[in-house]
C-alpha cells in the first residue's frame, strides 16, 4: 500500500492540536494537507476519529468525494452538505454535519486525520454519510492512504 504524507501548518505529528480548532475554542477545522495520491487516484477521503473516547472511536469529521486534484482542506471549512469543489461531508458522532473539534471528558486523546486515495468517485453514498457508510463503500477501492495524529487534553 502506497503511503500519503499528511501534514498541517497548523500542528506537528503527535504534537498538541492548538485549542481554536477544539469545542475550548472556536471549534473550526484544522488546516490539513496531504501528498497526491496515485497514478489512478479519482478522489480523497478524509475521516478524523479519536479512538482514545470512553464509549468507542468517536468520529470527529467524515469528508468524501473530495476532486483528486485537491490535495488541501483549508482551516475552517464551512459545515456544508457539500464544498465548493464537491466534496460532500458525512455525519459525525455529534450527530451533525461537518467538523467537531476535540472535546475529551478528561485525560489526553489522540486524534487521527486518516487520509486515504481511491480509484473510485464514492457516487452511491447520500450526503451525509456516516463513517461507516463511507468505510463500506471505499472498501476494495484504496490506492493509498496516510494520517496525521494530534493530542489535545482537558485537565
Amino acid at each position: 500500500m502506497e503511503q500519503i504524507e499528511v501534514t498541517s501548518p497548523a500542528f506537528e505529528e503527535g504534537a498538541m492540536i492548538p485549542a481554536e480548532y477544539t469545542a475550548d475554542g472556536r471549534d473550526v477545522s484544522p488546516p490539513i494537507v496531504w501528498s497526491s495520491g496515485p497514478e489512478g487516484t479519482k478522489s480523497y477521503v478524509l475521516i478524523n476519529d479519536d479512538p482514545d473516547a470512553p464509549m468507542g472511536t468517536w468520529v470527529h469529521w467524515v469528508v468524501y468525494n473530495i476532486p483528486a486534484d485537491v490535495t488541501s482542506l483549508d482551516e475552517n471549512v464551512p459545515s456544508d452538505k457539500t464544498l465548493p469543489s464537491g466534496a460532500q461531508q458525512g455525519s459525525t458522532d455529534f450527530g451533525r454535519i461537518g467538523y467537531g473539534g476535540p472535546a475529551p471528558p478528561g485525560g489526553t486523546h489522540r486524534y487521527f486525520f486518516k487520509v486515504y486515495a481511491l480509484d473510485t468517485v464514492l457516487d452511491d453514498l447520500p450526503t451525509g454519510a456516516t463513517k461507516g457508510q463511507v468505510e463500506a463503500a471505499m472498501n476494495g477501492h484504496v490506492l493509498a492512504e496516510g494520517q496525521l495524529m494530534g493530542k489535545y487534553s482537558r485537565s
